[in-house]
């Protein structure tokens, strides 16, 4: 089984070349929910709730994604 975490705790991509291609989406995604300068921000002085939001969403957009991929087999 994979290990998700460093030694650090922080989670790590799993496959590194999609490193930049998630940091990109991410981008997307905070731009779209009103936050275009994400990049630029402390995340630690951001409320759990903002942070959370960004990567949820991400992940709902995956699934979304996903699922129309099996409906188009």
């Amino acid at each position: 089984m994979a290990n998700y975490n460093n030694n650090t705790g922080r989670n790590r991509t799993l496959i590194p070349e999609a490193k930049q291609g998630l940091n990109k989406f991410k981008m997307e995604v905070a731009s779209e929910l009103g936050m275009s300068n994400y990049d630029q921000m402390d995340k630690g002085n951001l409320p759990s709730r903002q942070n959370g939001y960004v990567g949820g969403t991400m992940v709902k957009k995956m699934v979304e994604s996903y699922e129309k991929g099996l409906g188009s087999k």
